[in-house]
């Protein structure tokens, strides 16, 4: 069995990812929902993004 503490207790702390202040319950894992806006405005537009070394139109889905 690990040795970590449950998840609720380990959230105890968590601070908002977006500006870094406590998070909030009711918007958790963010401070408030506007916090919550900007990171679903990020994923919307793509600003997230996973490293790799591939290149667009490398994939083996356009091969066909």
């Amino acid at each position: 069995m690990s040795d970590r503490p449950p998840l609720r207790v380990v959230g105890r702390n968590a601070k908002c990812p977006i500006c870094g202040k406590p998070a909030e319950p009711a918007h958790r894992p963010f401070c408030s929902k506007r916090c919550g806006d900007i990171d679903l405005g990020r994923w919307l537009k793509e600003s997230y993004r996973v490293p790799t070394d591939e290149r667009p139109g490398d994939s083996d889905d356009d091969k066909g």
